[in-house]
């Protein structure tokens, strides 16, 4: 069982990310956005065959309420705030942190999720306590619900899912807005998003963060699980690359593969797509800032790794290995993570991508990370 210390919920305390990880592999492989699966079966089982309709306003999330929120700083049963043994939330943070979760609606009846989904909400618990929670030692976390878009809708192209994915992109745009207004006006902030929370967070960036006085209020910004061209989408978000370890005021993304790597199906996408800029992206290099090292073009061995989150026998708790997995930005701008590490292996999309664990093969890494990145910023 898991066991929580810090007011986390039941069903949290009884679950864990592992636990529906065979669902969460289609949710994060879909999620991606970058066509990983387009066989007819995949489409069949989740692209909604109805087209698109605005969600009914009723069911549109407050903002201004805590029932807008999966993880605030108020609630009471929060899965941003578990930690496993050995680590503990900060209880008098310096910074917020705005979490954008990935895609966890699975369902083909709608394009986008409702806001009371029970199933989505779960997922979404799950995502916070182990995604995160590797950011609750510096910073207090605000997580929108957010009626995101569903798996069907990075399963097809058109009018459809471009709609959606808008759709979803316009509350969590309400939301940043909310959160904006309900933290202290100098309160410095880390944005932190997975898959479709990193796609959101990218146009967020660009359309109401670039240019404007909150953008030297951003720590940092963790783009991860999402391709991000440093020259046709970079130079349009406003905070450059990161390009060491304590460094502030920056962005950074990575995604991982174990050999042997093949990341074709995501660059047959990249490479017929335009970036922000306005220019084409296939033939320019992805952002890929090490978490081991905190630094683009770097290697780190294993032993270098502080700690992975790994799932314990039975799926039902996870732990924290050090000196697991390593980690080489390469050439071709995706993190190698060398032969396929033990713990991991019935939930690898295809191509040895480990695209679900960007985050827990580097949790206590990402969490000294960006303790070093706001002791910069706060000394600043």
């Amino acid at each position: 069982m898991l066991h929580c210390t810090n007011q986390v919920g039941d069903p949290v305390a009884r679950k864990f990310l592992y636990v529906i990880a065979g669902l969460i592999m289609l949710v994060l492989a879909a999620a991606i956005g970058w066509n990983l699966f387009q066989d007819r079966i995949m489409r069949a089982a989740f692209v909604p065959s109805a087209p698109f309709a605005p969600p009914m306003a009723a069911g549109t999330p407050d903002y201004a309420t805590a029932a807008g929120w999966l993880s605030r700083p108020d609630l009471p049963r929060d899965p941003s705030r578990w930690t496993p043994p050995g680590f503990s939330a900060a209880t008098d943070p310096k910074v917020a942190v705005f979490y954008v979760a990935p895609t966890a609606y699975l369902k083909r009846g709608t394009w986008n999720a409702a806001i009371d989904d029970n199933e989505t909400n779960d997922r979404l618990a799950l995502f916070a306590s182990s995604q995160a929670s590797a950011f609750n030692g510096v910073g207090a976390i605000w997580a929108p619900r957010y009626r995101q878009a569903a798996l069907g809708a990075f399963l097809t192209t058109g009018a459809d899912p471009t709609a959606a994915i808008d759709f979803a992109y316009g509350d969590v745009a309400r939301a940043f807005t909310a959160f904006l207004a309900q933290i202290p006006a100098d309160r410095p902030i880390v944005l932190v998003g997975h898959s479709q929370g990193s796609l959101h967070l990218i146009r967020l960036l660009h359309e109401q963060v670039a240019g404007k006085p909150v953008a030297r209020r951003i720590v940092a910004a963790y783009l991860v699980g999402w391709p991000v061209s440093i020259t046709a989408d970079l130079p349009a978000l406003g905070l450059p690359a990161c390009t060491g370890p304590g460094q502030a005021n920056c962005i950074l993304s990575w995604q991982s593969f174990a050999e042997p790597a093949d990341p074709r199906q995501i660059m047959a996408v990249y490479d017929t797509t335009t970036g922000l800029t306005g220019a084409a992206r296939k033939g320019t290099p992805m952002l890929c800032v090490n978490p081991i090292t905190g630094a683009p073009g770097t290697a780190a061995l294993a032993s270098a790794n502080l700690g992975a989150l790994v799932p314990k026998a039975g799926l039902s708790d996870a732990s924290i290995v050090p000196a697991k997995v390593p980690a080489s930005c390469a050439p071709d701008g995706f993190l190698h993570v060398g032969p396929p590490p033990e713990g991991y292996g019935g939930y690898v999309l295809p191509g040895n991508n480990y695209h679900v664990f960007d985050y827990p093969m580097f949790w206590a890494n990402v969490r000294a990370d960006v303790e070093a990145r706001t002791a910069r910023f706060l000394g600043q």
